[in-house]
């Protein structure tokens, strides 16, 4: 259920227009961030499944222990946690039933937006290798859009939701990434235009921030929030700590 808070924060996402929704996108495109994420890779004989909207969890929900990340599209330094930490995290913790990793979409502008459509998109086995597909191109992608030109930038602020969706993910080239992983464009444009789809998202980050999740990457270790955690360096020690006790 969307709190009053969240859908505020979905109206005006949804409905961002004009020069001072660009510049929220440009600027958080190029805001440096640290944000978690896992890698393309199978989650072993556990599995995926989806929680609730952009929330799935990777292992089995019996496992002695819950990692949850919140996690951001276009946040650079995420790419770089994948690269260190994905694959462990699967392999290692999810994978051996140590842990499972629970993974939440925390969306906070239109380009974030618009990718995380495309990763929730089709059935829950999927959303992995979408995500690890989208993390694994985001130079490219990110930089695709901070090349925009003007005219490019005017088509993500008019005309419907699923226009503006469609305009942004086609000119990032995440059409192309998703086409690749064996979706069909028109697959592609139905979830990009899901405005109910986005307005979940959207409710659920301002959710997160309502529970103290102000920075990215966030993680918790069950139902607790570990402050002044954003990086593998930092997160391996407490994880492991937990589950050797």
């Amino acid at each position: 259920m969307m709190t009053k808070e969240g859908l505020g924060m979905a109206s005006r996402m949804i409905g961002m227009r004009g020069k001072s929704g660009f510049r929220m996108m440009a600027t958080a495109l190029a805001a440096a961030c640290a944000m978690a994420a896992l890698p393309g890779n199978a989650a072993g004989p556990q599995g995926v499944t989806r929680i609730d909207t952009g929330v799935h969890r990777i292992g089995k929900a019996e496992a002695p222990l819950t990692l949850t990340e919140y996690v951001s599209y276009t946040c650079p330094h995420c790419a770089h946690f994948e690269h260190e930490a994905g694959k462990e995290l699967i392999v290692a913790y999810a994978a051996t039933g140590k842990a499972s990793v629970v993974v939440r979409n925390m969306v906070r502008d239109p380009a974030d937006l618009a990718a995380a459509l495309l990763t929730n998109c089709g059935g829950d086995d999927r959303f992995i290798a979408n995500h690890g597909a989208v993390m694994g191109a985001q130079d490219e992608w990110l930089g695709r859009l901070r090349a925009a030109t003007p005219a490019q930038r005017a088509r993500y602020e008019t005309g419907s939701f699923g226009s503006r969706m469609q305009a942004l993910a086609r000119d990032a080239g995440l059409y192309d990434i998703m086409v690749r992983r064996g979706y069909e464009k028109a697959q592609l444009d139905r979830c990009l235009a899901d405005e109910a789809k986005a307005r979940q998202l959207s409710a659920n980050a301002a959710s997160y921030r309502a529970q103290g999740v102000s920075g990215t990457p966030s993680f918790a270790i069950g139902d607790v929030l570990l402050a002044g955690t954003h990086d593998w360096a930092s997160l391996k020690p407490q994880l492991d700590a937990r589950i050797d006790r």
